[in-house]
């Protein structure tokens, strides 16, 4: 869009900004609010209510979240080929409604009869369904709302940077309120009010869109409206046809997301395939300046591997450590397992602009650190963050469960990595991968998230509990069990870190002039 236009949407500014940003904003926004409602309740619904055994839930939790990132690249590939980011955002929304709502159907719970577990399995397989649209509607919605912000701003627009920060602020201020509030409202009042508060905020987020479509001024359109028309399959035109065959992979995703094998292998084999790419790339497409980069850029990803395979414990094992073995009372108020999930995302708005400001006060001084230093730097506060918690547990108090200051710090430490891994990493993807790869190269990060998040699962089942073994086991056998995991964890990022400071020489050398 050209300059003329811009210039006369300065006009329709709030606070300095485009309007739109504000309706991205509150959309995404009610999104992460909806999202992170459910994810922290997910372990503690399973194992709880449906009596899922620790493994089993885990299970289901590595599958719905391996899912939820890697179905994005798809759905972003479908905007930018055919939708748009607005059409895409708006299904998407739909999609996230109805499985948020849908999560709130709890059915009977379930009990133990003469040693056996009977459980509502049409409940579960309504619970499946819901997962199948959530995973769906993240993919539609996700990676296109991020691109309408960018569309806003012209190429040259000082604002760019700026209007992202307030963006993401808006991503946290949704985490942080949603974890607090629908923790507390389905561990004390029941899962559903949990869920249905969660699928009540993306409802909120979907009007707001609907509301505020026209600040967006056509930047989100698809770029060949005609293409959409087209007739493919009888009546149905491109558009329609796409959301058909969308809803027809709901069963498919209802599926797979109960096996969580399926998603974990296809996970390696599609990763496999994407870094092999990449390296054809880099050895038979590219010049020796862009090879060296792609190289370098191929370590990175594969590091973020292990930092998110660390940092995605909160949903899994650190939640269930809060629910059994940690001290959970503090100045007379007893908070929800699920409620320290917001302790990432309070601490991202209170740490982002420090991080920001302590870059450009280094970089002025020459001292800032390198990429690849960062992530090294990065990994090592994962580890740490777990050491915390293996310290705690060596300090016990009388009753034999860990203070939950140990855990605050933690999730301190992990955000203080997060800061200085993730958004780095997602700026260096843009900077090393030549133009006509970016985004297959972006794609390929988030596949390597999609990774992490089965792996975190999976190291989360070596301190599994087999069904009543909570019940047997004393106190101390339980800390123990999470100690020895939290111990390895903590070694697993200290090791991954120090490895990657020791090669930022040579992965600095490979990035040829770009920091």
């Amino acid at each position: 869009m050209n300059t003329e236009v811009f210039t006369q949407e300065a006009r329709n500014e709030m606070w300095g900004h485009p309007k739109g940003l504000y309706v991205c904003f509150f959309t995404e926004l009610w999104e992460r609010f909806s999202f992170y409602g459910m994810k922290f309740l997910l372990v503690l619904y399973l194992t709880k209510y449906h009596l899922f055994t620790d493994a089993e839930g885990l299970d289901v939790l590595g599958a719905y979240a391996g899912m939820v990132y890697a179905i994005p690249v798809i759905g972003g590939m479908l905007a930018d080929r055919y939708l748009g980011p607005r059409k895409a955002v708006l299904f998407g929304g739909i999609l996230l409604v109805i499985g948020h709502l849908l999560m709130a159907v709890e059915g009977e719970q379930a009990a133990i009869v003469d040693g056996v577990v009977t459980q509502d399995l049409a409940a579960l397989n309504v619970f499946y369904l819901a997962l199948a649209f959530i995973i769906l509607g993240v993919g539609f919605l996700k990676p296109n709302i991020s691109t309408i912000v960018g569309k806003l701003y012209s190429a040259e627009d000082p604002r760019r940077d700026s209007g992202f920060t307030i963006f993401y602020m808006g991503i946290n201020i949704g985490s942080f309120t949603a974890t607090l509030l629908c923790g507390w409202l389905g561990e004390t009042y029941g899962w559903g009010y949990g869920f249905g508060a969660a699928g009540i905020g993306m409802l909120f987020g979907l009007i707001f869109f609907l509301k505020g479509q026209k600040f967006l001024y056509g930047h989100a359109d698809p770029d060949d409206p005609e293409k959409l028309k087209k007739k493919v399959l009888g009546p149905l035109n491109v558009e329609w046809t796409i959301y058909l065959v969308s809803l027809m992979s709901l069963a498919l995703i209802w599926f797979v997301v109960q096996r969580e094998a399926w998603v974990h292998s296809g996970q390696w084999v599609l990763l496999a395939l994407a870094a092999g790419f990449m390296m054809f790339y880099a050895f038979m497409k590219s010049t020796p300046v862009e090879r060296s980069r792609i190289l370098v850029l191929i370590v990175l990803i594969a590091s973020t591997i292990v930092f998110w395979a660390l940092f995605e414990q909160a949903g899994a094992s650190m939640t269930l450590f809060a629910d059994r073995v940690m001290e959970r009372t503090a100045f007379g108020i007893e908070f929800k397992a699920s409620q320290f999930g917001s302790l990432n995302a309070g601490f991202i708005i209170l740490l982002a602009p420090v991080f920001a400001w302590l870059w450009v006060w280094l970089s002025k001084r020459n001292l800032e650190p390198s990429t690849p230093a960062k992530f090294g730097l990065g990994l090592i506060q994962a580890g740490l963050g777990f050491g915390a918690l293996v310290l705690g547990a060596s300090m016990p108090e009388a009753s034999g469960k860990v203070a939950m200051i140990w855990l605050v710090l933690a999730y301190l430490l992990h955000t203080t990595g997060e800061l200085a891994l993730s958004p780095v990493g997602l700026s260096a993807v843009t900077k090393l991968a030549p133009s006509k790869i970016v985004g297959f190269s972006m794609g390929t990060w988030f596949l390597a998230t999609a990774l992490s998040e089965t792996l975190a699962t999976r190291l989360s089942k070596f301190a599994a509990f087999d069904g009543d073994a909570e019940e047997t086991l004393t106190m101390t056998e339980q800390v123990a069990k999470y100690t020895e995991l939290f111990d390895f964890l903590m070694w697993l990022g200290i090791g991954a870190g120090v490895f990657m400071l020791i090669i930022t020489p040579i992965l600095k050398k490979g990035m040829k002039g770009i920091h």
